[in-house]
């Protein structure tokens, strides 16, 4: 397997996959074209974050997202991981384990980060059992949110 920073060439195959995650976790139904200016934009601006993919055999069977959030409290970026999304036939092979390794070996070439973060559905207790396996628990925090609609 192998491990690198997601590239222009791989926004297609990113958009799938956030469309398959989006389906398979809350149901939804992703626009396309706004998903891909989203991808595109996050490829393009490195400075917002990255993806990471994993290829087997020269696919991508993996991929997740990291959003950079700076906090004035800890004089450091959060490093929120989002659109986690590995292909069903690879699925519980250790693959995430070996992305969120990536990340944290990223955080610390770079000098560190405040924590690592991420949202999971409430009641997705697979991913839920799988990032408490890898060290993460759950937040105090709760979150609020107002959605704005074009």
């Amino acid at each position: 397997m192998h491990i690198r920073k997601g590239r222009s060439e791989d926004i297609s195959a990113l958009v799938s996959f956030n469309q398959a995650m989006a389906e398979e976790t809350e149901g939804l139904q992703l626009d396309g074209t706004t998903l891909e200016r989203g991808v595109t934009t996050m490829i393009n601006q490195p400075q917002r974050g990255f993806y990471l993919v994993a290829e087997q055999q020269g696919q991508i069977v993996a991929s997740l997202m990291v959003t950079f959030e700076w906090s004035d409290w800890r004089a450091a970026n959060y490093y929120w991981i989002q659109s986690v999304y590995v292909t069903p036939a690879c699925r519980r092979q250790g693959i995430y384990r070996k992305l969120y390794q990536t990340v944290k070996e990223m955080a610390a070439a770079e000098g560190g980060v405040a924590s690592f973060r991420l949202y999971v559905e409430h009641d997705n207790y697979r991913a839920q059992k799988t990032y408490r396996a890898l060290g993460m628990e759950q937040s105090h925090y709760l979150m609020f949110e107002e959605v704005v609609t074009a």
